[in-house]
């Protein structure tokens, strides 16, 4: 009976969360299939212009049949389309064609020409979860853009195109929303650019209707997306900037209401450019918070370079403007505020830190949330130190679960619990939201400081508080649990570049990063220890690494880290 309760419990505040609109979406989704509709295809739109290039990724096909994702390979006569031989995230790259615009892809256009056909071949419509929604929208992208970039599509794939986008106009996905949806309304209208007629019109409009809609849902007025998630934010902006791209080269399909819509876009990209910069490490990389792996897509420089090549602006003054380029000169910490995803970048001349002071996402969408609530990520001398779990599975196994978890993360767990009740691969139930946020700077030191609830749930309902202070060679870190009779314990994870040296005694110690620069940490409150522990910076990875773990005593602990400021970088002499 009790725990019959506690999933009811788990259920509840997992689902009173959602909008009416995915549990009916949910219901016609399952259970009503449209027909397929293989008739023959519209007309294709003349373009006005060639597109630029679009973003590359690094190629996943290795051979004509042969494939690599997620650090898995693969051969296809051996796996076939589908089946259990690969996971579902494994099978829907499969079915994605990334590779038709990666790196070098027209020398491997034989490869691709071949492959397309032998999926129309094997894959008969609406069979197989190639023709799940969100696969069918990134193949009807990267098909179109190959045929915009001077390597046209057959007959029999651009008639197999137009079934694709017929099936997924019936077919989009309400019920799950967010990147998923937005991926759906952009498939839409680029098959709606690229096929003419009344039912190309029919895909473009739907496809912009909701494009206009789920940039003002999903964008937030600092520039982060919404899932405050690094690679989704990426995604997202590669999607924005594909939209400019593409509506460029046929700006004469675009009605008056869309070609507003597109003049918009490029403040938008330039936004969410910013927000990642903001988030990215110096080694110009993305930070790990909630689901977050490199490789993904395409990187940081990548999508500058693509935005540089729409916009017409240098990306590298972007990166001077987000304080990524940092001025040799500056010793004083300085603070940027991503105020409205919840987001505390702190950079010092050899020291970045990214504090994680956001909700763990939307409320009716939390999928790709970790239990990662006043989390940190710190640099010294542009090498990572601390980093959070990142992500290499999904699913809902074991790993999947504690790579969400808090202990994954450098924050504080009580009583062995997660901030927020992360289960079932993609799903939170009651979640920590934060409160009493301030960031002040005294001219020496940045000092921010939150407090969360995601304990409240437990005996004596506890609140977590952090302070993190900031200063030219130091950080501290200050945390208190007001409930002091609960076991409760601060985390930090050390890249697996660093090394520890042997502590002189139970509280202090050095770090040694790869080139021979040192740091040295103190426990000054608690007790300290050193665990075995994991980073996962890709899919399919898992690095070992230490993590140094602080016991709260009288509810209270406190980790200092110092190093030179003096040598331009985190060493000692």
């Amino acid at each position: 009976m009790i725990a019959w309760a506690g999933t009811a419990q788990r259920y509840w505040h997992t689902l009173r969360y959602l909008r009416p609109v995915q549990f009916y979406a949910r219901a016609g989704h399952r259970w009503l299939r449209p027909r397929v509709d293989a008739s023959p295809p519209p007309g294709l739109r003349p373009a006005d212009a060639p597109v630029h290039p679009w973003a590359r990724r690094a190629p996943s096909m290795t051979g004509p049949d042969t494939f690599e994702f997620l650090g898995v390979s693969g051969e296809l006569g051996s796996l076939g389309w589908s089946g259990p031989a690969r996971e579902l995230l494994w099978r829907y790259n499969q079915h994605y064609f990334d590779d038709l615009n990666a790196r070098d892809a027209a020398s491997r256009d034989a490869w691709h020409q071949a492959l397309i056909e032998r999926w129309i071949r094997d894959n008969p419509p609406a069979r197989g979860c190639g023709w799940d929604p969100y696969p069918t929208s990134l193949r009807i992208v990267n098909w179109i853009k190959r045929a915009h970039t001077g390597r046209p599509l057959t007959d029999a794939a651009t008639h197999s195109l137009a079934v694709q986008a017929r099936w997924l106009s019936r077919r989009i996905e309400h019920h799950l929303l967010g990147n998923h949806l937005f991926a759906n309304a952009k498939a839409l209208v680029f098959a709606g650019l690229h096929f003419g007629g009344p039912e190309g019109d029919r895909w473009r409009d739907t496809g912009w209707r909701l494009v206009g809609r789920e940039l003002a849902e999903q964008v937030l007025p600092d520039g982060g997306h919404f899932e405050r998630s690094p690679m989704y934010h990426a995604l997202a902006l590669e999607d924005v900037l594909d939209l400019i791209n593409l509506s460029a080269a046929c700006r004469g399909a675009l009605t008056a209401p869309q070609a507003r819509l597109v003049a918009s876009l490029p403040a938008t990209a330039r936004a969410m450019l910013g927000w990642l910069r903001t988030m990215c490490h110096p080694d110009r990389e993305i930070s790990f918070f909630n689901d977050a792996a490199i490789g993904i897509a395409p990187s940081p420089d990548e999508l500058a370079d693509y935005a540089a090549r729409l916009l017409g602006e240098d990306p590298a003054a972007d990166g001077r403007r987000a304080g990524l380029v940092a001025d040799a000169a500056a010793r004083r910490p300085a603070a940027t505020v991503l105020a409205d995803s919840g987001y505390v970048r702190i950079d010092t001349r050899d020291a970045s830190l990214l504090l994680d002071v956001a909700p763990v996402g939307p409320d009716y969408l939390p999928g790709h949330a970790h239990a990662d609530t006043l989390s940190f990520e710190l640099s010294l001398s542009g090498r990572r130190v601390l980093v959070n779990s990142g992500t290499s599975c999904y699913g809902s196994g074991p790993e999947r679960s504690r790579q969400r978890g808090t202990a994954a993360h450098n924050t504080v767990v009580v009583a062995d619990a997660d901030s927020s009740e992360v289960w079932g691969g993609f799903r939170v139930a009651r979640r920590a939201r934060p409160h009493g946020v301030s960031v002040s700077d005294d001219g020496d030191a940045v000092v921010v400081t939150g407090s969360h609830d995601g304990y409240h749930r437990l005996p004596g309902h506890p609140t977590h508080t952090r302070t993190w202070t900031i200063g030219p060679g130091s950080v501290r870190v200050d945390d208190e649990v007001d409930r002091p009779e609960l076991p409760a314990t601060a985390r930090f994870h050390l890249h697996p570049e660093v090394r520890l040296e042997p502590a002189t005694d139970a509280r202090t110690g050095t770090g040694v990063l790869p080139d021979g620069r040192c740091f040295d940490w103190a426990v000054e409150f608690g007790r300290a220890s050193v665990e075995a522990s994991s980073w996962h910076p890709r899919f399919g990875s898992s690095e070992p690494g230490r993590c140094l773990v602080v016991a709260l005593v009288d509810g209270r602990s406190r980790l200092v880290l110092r190093w030179s400021p003096d040598d331009g970088g985190a060493g000692r002499d």
